[in-house]
Order: structure tokens, then sequence, then C-alpha cells
């Protein structure tokens, strides 16, 4: 996992990855508690409103956390297991894993994206729903960054992957606020499922590269 020096962990190497395993704990962590808050809010807001978006919302907010309880998991062995070997075996089990969110996140989106335009469904518009879908736009991708660069300091495929996910969380978001502004100016109610269709075959590509355990940190 680490370069080596005379067949020992260099100390700035080790100084390094040390540091950047605390800010992936962090992040993770971050992305965790925000999730399940924005889970709560969503599906108890959305069953009360009876609104099918932010129950939805809310679903995809537990398919992030499920994700990053796994990473989280990885990020523990790291700290536990000095050998390569245990990290590597839960980096592959965890890999994996994410990989497999993604594809459960691109059918849901795409059940749901179906079942939207087969009832020319239009986007309902809360103010918990747009709030919540703003803060998203904001929060995701700051997440998603930082931890992108923290998955290449720590060698970690799974965390990369993970952040991927994330950045989904936050496309999604934007399509949810696009829509509910192109269906308010043009009455295009088919802009939002049509937007979130788009995204399935990079959500299938990313979740197959993760279940066969590809990509790259470097």
């Amino acid at each position: 996992m680490s370069e080596t020096c005379c067949n020992q962990p260099c100390g700035s190497t080790l100084k390094t990855e040390t540091y950047w395993l605390k800010i992936a704990f962090i992040l993770v962590g971050l992305t965790i508690v925000y999730n399940i808050a924005e889970a709560v809010i969503a599906v108890l807001t959305g069953y009360s409103a009876e609104s099918i978006a932010l129950v939805g919302f809310g679903f995809d907010s537990l398919i992030e956390v499920s994700a990053a309880l796994m990473v989280l998991w990885r990020l523990i062995e790291q700290v536990k297991h000095q050998n390569d070997e245990a990290v590597e075996k839960a980096e592959t089990i965890v890999h994996r894993f994410v990989g497999g969110t993604f594809l459960l996140l691109a059918t849901y989106i795409g059940i749901d994206s179906i079942i939207s335009l087969s009832q020319q469904s239009k986007p309902e518009e809360t103010l918990i729903g747009i709030i919540i879908a703003a803060l998203s736009l904001i929060i995701m991708p700051l997440l998603a960054f930082w931890k992108i660069k923290a998955a290449k300091a720590i060698n970690s495929k799974a965390l990369q992957a993970e952040a991927k996910e994330t950045i989904a969380c936050s496309i999604l978001s934007l399509i949810l606020l696009v829509g509910l502004a192109l269906n308010a100016l043009f009455g295009w109610w088919w802009a939002d499922p049509v937007a979130a269709l788009v995204m399935i075959p990079w959500l299938i590509k990313e979740g197959i590269a993760g279940l066969k355990g590809e990509g790259c940190c470097g």
C-alpha cells in the first residue's frame, strides 16, 4: 500500500497516508450523518405530503449510506491491520459492494423515471424538497472532491467509487431542481425523468467496473 525504504514504510509516506486516512474517516462520517438525516427528513416529509419524489430522494440517500458504511468498515480495517493482504481483502469486498449499489441506484432511477413518464407525473414542488436538493447540491460535490483526493492518497478504489456515487447523488439533486424550474417555466414535466434516464448508462458502467474491481486511484 505504501512506498518503502529498506523494506520499511517511508516516514514521510506514512505521515501523508495517516493524514489522509483521518480525512477519509471524517468525510465518510459526514456523508453517513448527512445522508441519514436527509433520508429521514425526506421520507417523513414525503409521506405526509404524499410526495413520491421526496420519498424516492430519501431512498437514494439510504443507498448512499449503505455504500458509505461499507467504506467506513474498509477504513477501520486499514487501521486495525498492518499487513496489505487484510486491507486488500476488505478493499475488494467494499469495492464490489459499492459497485452493486450503483446498479441498485440505476434500477431505482430507471423504474421511477419510466413510471413518471408513463403517468405523465409533474415534479412535486415542496419547500422541504427544494431545500434538501439545494443543500445536497452544495455539500455533496465538496465531499466528493475531497474523498477522491483522499482515495488517491490512501490508494483506495472503494473510496473513489463511493465518491463517484456521491457525485451521482449531487447530479440527481441538480436534475430535481432543474426539473422543477423547467416545469414551472415551460411546463416541461418530462425533463426530470428524461434527464435521470440519461444517467443510467454511466451508473451501470461504474457498477460493473466496481463488481469487477476495476478502476484506478493513481
